[in-house]
């Protein structure tokens, strides 16, 4: 997988290249918004993008790409004057801004932060996976933020029941409290938009 630089300014892109090249990642570089759109082939790990482009801007290329590819963080690049820009494109799905000039290892830090929270947690999702599909279902509701008896009245089990798969679920997922086992499943990557 490479990391895909979108950005008109071919000394910044070459720098980008060169940099993270050094770190191990393959570049693929757009000077376009409009040619990064039509790229058909691998998916990126990760897309910086500049705000400032011909055509299309950052903004809008950020917009479409997302309607396409939700969960590819994308880190969006600033010029000074455009961080009221970069914050809208927080809003809009960006995972980060880096404002002009930046250090090469903030960028490659903020890079792997990035990939590490848009990528499941693979002790996390072992955990998920080790969970019934009836514990699954509770999971889900105590994620919606449901209780017990709401929990039990819409799979249809007692309440008691509910508790008993409650306790295996936070005991199968090492979670001590409610708010640790929601990390988990947001982390494992379950997804949480399904009602019970």
């Amino acid at each position: 997988m490479s990391v895909h630089i979108v950005e008109d300014d071919t000394a910044v892109s070459a720098s980008l290249k060169a940099l993270l090249g050094g770190w191990g990642y393959e570049c693929r570089v757009f000077e376009t918004g409009e040619a990064f759109l039509q790229w058909e082939g691998d998916v990126p790990l990760c897309v910086l993008l500049d705000v400032r482009l011909p055509g299309m801007d950052g903004i809008e290329v950020l917009e479409t790409y997302r309607k396409r590819d939700a969960k590819t963080p994308v880190i969006i690049m600033t010029g000074h004057g455009d961080v009221a820009m970069a914050v809208d494109a927080m809003q809009r799905g960006a995972s980060d801004y880096l404002e002009k000039p930046f250090q090469g290892d903030d960028l490659v830090k903020r890079m792997q932060d990035a990939v590490r929270k848009a990528a499941p947690d693979v002790e996390c999702r072992n955990r998920l996976e080790a969970l019934t599909p009836r514990e699954t279902d509770v999971l889900r509701g105590v994620l919606a933020g449901q209780q017990n008896k709401v929990i039990a009245h819409n799979l249809g089990i007692s309440q008691k029941t509910v508790e008993l798969h409650r306790a295996r679920v936070m005991d199968k997922t090492g979670s001590r409290s409610v708010s640790e086992l929601i990390k988990t499943a947001l982390r494992g990557g379950l997804e949480t938009d399904e009602t019970v």
